[in-house]
């Protein structure tokens, strides 16, 4: 679905995104929409946007995927570019597979490890991440989907 200006939702209540042009709000609910590019001469799709080539249209990926391959970090990254505050937790991260778009990399949230399957359903949620400073950002995760008809 193309993006069209002014259809973003702004949600108040979240802290400010980890960075521009990487998701937008898309309902009141505070559902997110990862920010993608479809290059125009090839009809390539890259995310994040690529903000500093005008060859590419601004797109919405898709909402939902499948669970492609996913690790868990059982470490602290390396700093930079890990920027979160002291604590540290382990974390699942994976790539998730948007439709035949394109395939993202992101954090694994509201599932157990031992649950996580590959082809699992998986949905883009917001997620706050704590910064060194110990400010607040928001970004992205995904996690388990409902499948099937919504009731």
């Amino acid at each position: 679905m193309a993006h069209h200006p002014g259809m973003a939702i702004l949600h108040q209540s979240s802290p400010p995104p980890i960075a521009d042009d990487l998701f937008e709000y898309v309902d009141a609910d505070g559902s997110i929409a990862l920010i993608g590019g479809i290059e125009r001469e090839t009809g390539r799709i890259a995310f994040p946007f690529p903000a500093q080539d005008d060859g590419f249209e601004r797109t919405r990926l898709p909402l939902e995927g499948r669970l492609w391959s996913w690790t868990v970090q059982r470490f602290r990254p390396k700093s930079p570019p890990y920027a979160s505050a002291d604590a540290f937790d382990e974390y699942a991260v994976g790539y998730v597979a948007l439709g035949d778009a394109i395939i993202v990399e992101g954090r694994l949230t509201g599932v157990e490890f031992d649950e996580l399957r590959i082809g699992m359903a998986m949905q883009i949620v917001p997620q706050v991440f704590v910064m060194a400073d110990g400010s607040q950002r928001t970004t992205y995760a995904f996690a388990p989907a409902q499948e099937g008809p919504s009731a």
